[in-house]
């Protein structure tokens, strides 16, 4: 049978891993109006990015993206991501392997 969980269920703050041991690695991300997390980057990954709720300012390389509710972004894990919270928020992150 195929894993299958709640995201209300994940409840690591601000993320948590969906499937601890599996690949590609799934994060539930929930971000209280305000809150961000820094800059960083996933440079072995292909990042896919669903906002589930609220809204966000995805920062990337520096640029400003407004994502909202059922918006989906997928960008390569090289850029430096900086997602900030317009308002509380909860989003899908899949942060896939690159091939070789």
């Amino acid at each position: 049978m195929a894993p299958v969980k709640s995201i209300e269920d994940c409840k690591g703050v601000p993320h948590a891993n969906v499937f601890p041991a599996e690949e590609p690695k799934t994060i539930r991300l929930s971000l209280d109006e305000g809150e961000s997390v820094g800059a960083h980057s996933h440079p072995e990954r292909q990042v896919i990015l669903y906002l589930i709720s609220g809204e966000i300012d995805l920062q990337l390389d520096g640029e400003s993206h407004i994502i909202q509710s059922g918006d989906i972004v997928q960008f390569d894990g090289m850029r430096e991501v900086a997602p900030a919270a317009k308002t509380d928020s909860t989003a899908l992150i899949v942060l896939a392997k690159k091939s070789d």
